[in-house]
């Protein structure tokens, strides 16, 4: 109950609309309280005395209440699907603004398809219940107290023997309720399994087709179908019990009315309409009784959709700006030198007691180019997460401009750092939109030139639309190489002071890299830039090269300084790069001989190579 409790924060700005809907709600309760009135009146006068005209005036005046009663129920369907509507609308967004801001070690420990499910199914499920159960709720209550006064009023005695079977049904709708909202927690639990495990499937279509896993796939969707199935099915079953229970004891209470009130109608203690119309005001209470099992229902549903979604908006967000009166005086032109610090930083991530980092201290001055080089595991991408505050430090300081990265706005922070990841994700929007992705309101003519300067600009206007072209889900239209070219014009569009480039060629041929390259080497001028590399193209351009190994540094200096200390990146270079060099040095030599071979063909002017000779006296 406590997490329904929790809603009212979202209801709040629409409790007008819930106080009309309540009133229209009440409005009807009272037209359908004087239908039964109106049948005594037709029973004992029309029709026992045989009053023609005043049977027509009571057919009349139940007309106009049935017409307005189909009125009122249509504005307080339409408001009560509005306010749940509303209601969801919020909460949606509101779970979508929170998991936006929630740090990146959330989402390292969460389950995409989980987080899916809060947000639709678990939104959905509190929707529902506010856009009419709520309200209804309060209304059974009122009409339950007030057909009970009635009832008492008329006919004291009778009216507690009618009553009996209703206690019991009460008890057993709040026993349920206690019990309900922990058989659709775990039904929505075993859905977010199977939505995150359809999430998965789907992202990773080309690896089950490559290995030719699709009944695998198969089988294990079905088992997390079944649990879904199974779920559902646990509760259903207790539910399907006290329905039963509730039409045996509401059958109960007529059958007491008759017996007794019948009895009372043969003693002349009362009429036949009086009898009629205490037994259809019994039938009145008798149906919101039996409904509040389904409002108990509904609001098992909601309970375990809220119990869900409040556990994600109780996750504070590890990450976020300091507050504006702590956080460190930006720069008066709202830009960085692009100096970079790291003062005896370590870091662990969460739930893992071994460092990714431990005890660095770099200093990386304006516009130098930093390699980064080390075996898989030795922390090089933590190392670049740490300056964008992608993850904090678990102590030490990482400084930008000598400024503590954790006392700077975040927006302010990340628009200074460009990143092209090793593998880029593309939206399924335009490639204009995804270039411009950092700075949307960027002109036609800045995300060309990006693109120009990327070496994207040729192969995107070779696309059916252009830059208008949308491509598909994650950029699966584009080949490798050409979703690193749009996700490098992506980063340079924003011009930033720092660059973090992780192997961002490595997904090219050789060709392009080397075009790619020249481009860098235009826009890494007056940026700090740092590389994770695996190309000894890359490596050798570097300013300084760090070899990382158990998340410590353990050599540091030029490619040349380096090689002289025949070191750890001397067995690196030896098994890895040297190859790399040798391979580089006969395409330039093949190159260099094409071109030789292309000058020699070339037709020769009539006269151009011949020697003319010396005229002799």
């Amino acid at each position: 109950m406590k997490p329904l409790l929790r809603l009212r924060i979202y209801l709040r700005p629409y409790v007008g609309q819930m106080l009309l809907s309540l009133l229209i709600l009440l409005t009807l309760t009272g037209l359908g309280m004087v239908t039964p009135a109106v049948i005594r009146q037709v029973i004992d006068i029309g029709i026992a005395r045989a009053e023609v005209f005043f049977l027509v005036q009571m057919a009349l005046l139940l007309l106009v209440i049935g017409l307005l009663r189909a009125v009122l129920a249509y504005f307080s369907r339409y408001l009560n699907e509005w306010i749940a509507n509303h209601v969801g609308y919020d909460i949606r967004n509101r779970l979508y603004n929170h998991i936006q801001h929630l740090s990146f070690a959330y989402h390292d420990h969460s389950q995409t398809g989980q987080l899916i499910s809060r947000c639709i199914e678990d939104a959905r499920a509190v929707e529902r219940f506010t856009g009419g159960s709520l309200i209804e709720l309060i209304r059974i209550t009122m009409m339950v107290i007030g057909i009970t006064i009635l009832l008492f009023s008329d006919n004291p005695r009778l009216a507690a023997i009618a009553l009996l079977p209703v206690i019991p049904l009460i008890l057993l709708s709040i026993d349920f309720g206690r019990r309900i909202g922990g058989f659709f927690y775990a039904v929505d639990s075993a859905q977010g399994d199977l939505s995150a495990r359809l999430q998965e499937n789907v992202s990773g279509v080309q690896v089950v087709r490559a290995f030719a896993r699709e009944q695998h796939e198969i089988e294990q969707f079905g088992k997390f179908n079944r649990k879904v199935f199974n779920a559902r099915v646990r509760a259903n079953a207790e539910w399907s019990k006290i329905m039963p229970t509730s039409t045996v004891l509401i059958g109960l209470g007529t059958v007491l009315i008759l017996w007794f009130g019948g009895e009372m109608v043969l003693r002349g203690e009362m009429t036949i309409g009086e009898l009629v119309a205490f037994n259809g005001y019994v039938l009145m209470l008798a149906g919101p009784v039996g409904q509040l099992t389904w409002l108990v229902n509904a609001a098992g549903e909601a309970i375990a959709g809220a119990r869900r979604t409040f556990e994600v908006l109780d996750t504070a967000p590890e990450i976020r700006s300091p507050d504006p009166a702590l956080a460190a005086p930006l720069p008066p032109d709202a830009q960085i030198a692009g100096r970079v610090e790291f003062e005896h930083v370590s870091f662990n991530y969460q739930g893992e007691s071994a460092h990714a980092l431990n005890d660095l201290n770099v200093c990386v001055q304006p516009n130098q180019i930093v390699a980064l080089i080390g075996a898989t595991g030795s922390g090089k991408t933590s190392f670049v997460n740490l300056i964008p505050r992608f993850y904090d430090v678990s102590s030490g300081v990482v400084r930008v401009d000598g400024m503590d990265v954790r006392s700077l706005d975040l927006v302010w922070l990340r628009r200074q750092i460009g990143i092209v990841l090793q593998t880029s994700l593309l939206f399924s929007v335009s490639v204009r939109e995804n270039i411009a992705y950092g700075r949307p309101e960027a002109t036609l003519d800045e995300v060309v030139k990006a693109a120009q300067a990327a070496q994207a600009d040729e192969f995107i206007r070779q696309l059916p639309q252009g830059y208008d072209t949308v491509v598909g889900e994650r950029g699966i239209t584009l080949s490798g190489g050409q979703r690193q070219r749009v996700a490098i014009a992506r980063a340079l569009l924003l011009n930033p002071r720092i660059l973090i480039l992780d192997d961002s060629t490595s997904s090219v041929d050789t060709q392009t890299e080397r075009l790619i390259q020249k481009a860098l080497d235009r826009l890494m001028e007056g940026r700090t830039t740092f590389v994770i590399a695996h190309r000894l193209s890359t490596v050798r351009r570097a300013d300084l090269i760090l070899v990382l190994e158990g998340g410590r540094i353990v050599e540091r200096g030029t490619h040349h300084e380096l090689l002289q200390q025949m070191g750890r990146y001397r067995e690196i270079y030896d098994l890895q790069l040297r190859d790399q060099e040798r391979f580089h040095e006969e395409m330039e030599a093949l190159q260099r001989a094409q071109a030789d071979d292309a000058q020699d063909a070339e037709p020769r002017r009539p006269g151009s190579g011949m020697k003319k000779e010396p005229v002799v006296e």
